[in-house]
């Protein structure tokens, strides 16, 4: 038998082949794999960066806690350049085309909850945000972003119930890891490095929680989807009160929202939009924004007059629209009523953020008469927005220091 060939100075032909083959389908690899970095680094680093920082605790019923920072600009300004989104549908196909690639089917639920915040100054002159997250159990994760295009980096607060992982397990490989890249579109509260803070609150309006459902001309944004604009573009509270003007407002799930924001000036505003009485309120697409700043309600009330901070909880503030005396329709006005309390004793000022938090372990709602079906408070949150740091505590666990976390900016 004649002897194959050699080429190129030794090599069998049938050698060359298969290198040849082999080299042709690793080159196709390493070109998928450059063409899959190319589309989805950002998405592929935020995936990879979760992580549990506290296990559940069905006992407790508590919730896992994770972390996940967000590399890049989750495509925030595209969102803003297609005119937003006026459905929670609108939404999902926007976040699944965009960061998932139309690969893997994405969805944002809002359920009823309760909540609850208020601002403060410490002794030594910094001015809190502090915030209760009234529901059942759940998986929490703490989101920071980073700084991208003009845009500030934030730490917030999610529910992962709210992306469709169920709150009865934990987060489970990388389908699990793809859906928590919605994260920033889903926040509850939060904090910017400008030391603007904001959060979102149920408030029951209309004979039967009618949803706002603006329809003006404007741009559109849907419920959490605000929170995410204010993180990202507002400096102070101004700015973040302009931006709020600025949109057609599409309240998620069937329910009806309310904002609180502030800023480091200690300054702050609850944002409700309403239509006329309690009784009327029944079509979202008349409704208008009304701002209550701490500075200016006196038409609230006497203590809400004279004091230079703020409390919310879950029902529309402005005493008028109830249009008769009592509690009926006010839910959280028992929980209104320890905040004015507590905070009405020090004039708004309290030690420090562990003392804003006591306030808020005095409200949580594992041991609270609720109006409102909700179990627990998932997560408390004491937003420093002079210093910029976050005090967070999970599931109304204040003395468990495993539950008990800070975070800074740049940490």
């Amino acid at each position: 038998m004649k002897k194959m060939k050699r080429m190129n100075g030794g090599m069998p032909l049938w050698a060359k082949i298969i290198v040849g083959f082999f080299g042709t389908v690793l080159g196709l690899i390493l070109a998928a794999l450059i063409v899959i970095w190319a589309l989805w680094h950002n998405e592929i680093l935020t995936a990879l960066s979760l992580k549990q920082l506290r296990p559940r605790d069905v006992y407790h019923r508590d919730g896992s806690v994770y972390s996940i920072h967000v590399k890049g600009g989750f495509y925030l300004d595209e969102f803003i350049a297609q005119g937003g989104a006026k459905t929670d549908d609108e939404l999902i196909a926007f976040i699944t085309e965009k960061m998932a690639k139309g690969i893997i089917p994405m969805k944002l639920t809002h359920p009823q909850v309760g909540c609850a915040s208020f601002t403060a100054r410490t002794e030594d002159g910094d001015a809190l945000f502090a915030r209760n997250y009234d529901f059942n159990m759940t998986n929490a994760c703490i989101v920071f972003t980073e700084a991208n295009k003009g845009r500030h980096a934030s730490i917030s607060t999610v529910d992962l119930q709210f992306m469709g992982i169920d709150r009865n397990r934990d987060v489970e490989g990388i389908l699990d890891r793809i859906i928590c890249l919605a994260a920033p579109y889903a926040t509850l509260d939060g904090i910017n490095d400008a030391g603007v803070s904001c959060g979102v609150y149920m408030s029951y309006q209309g004979r039967t929680t009618t949803p706002t459902d603006q329809s003006t001309g404007k741009p559109d944004i849907t419920s959490t989807t605000l929170l995410r604009l204010i993180l990202d573009y507002a400096d102070d509270l101004e700015e973040a009160v302009e931006i709020a003007k600025s949109y057609d407002l599409h309240d998620s799930a069937g329910s009806s929202y309310q904002y609180m924001v502030a800023d480091s000036s200690g300054r702050s505003a609850i944002l409700q939009w309403v239509n006329d009485t309690v009784f009327t309120d029944n079509d979202g697409s008349q409704r208008q924004l009304v701002v209550t700043y701490s500075d200016d309600d006196a038409h609230i009330g006497e203590a809400e007059g004279k004091a230079d901070y703020q409390w919310i909880t879950n029902f529309v503030v402005l005493p008028e629209y109830y249009e008769t005396k009592g509690t009926a329709g006010k839910h959280g006005y028992d929980r209104y009523l320890m905040l004015k309390k507590q905070l009405g004793m020090t004039d708004g000022v309290v030690k420090d953020e562990q003392a804003a938090m006591k306030i808020l372990g005095m409200i949580g709602r594992r041991y609270w008469s609720n109006d409102d079906g909700n179990g627990c408070t998932v997560h408390s949150a004491v937003y420093n927005m002079t210093d910029k740091s976050v005090l967070w505590v999970s599931n109304e666990n204040y003395d468990d220091p495993s539950a008990v976390f800070t975070f800074r900016f740049g940490d």
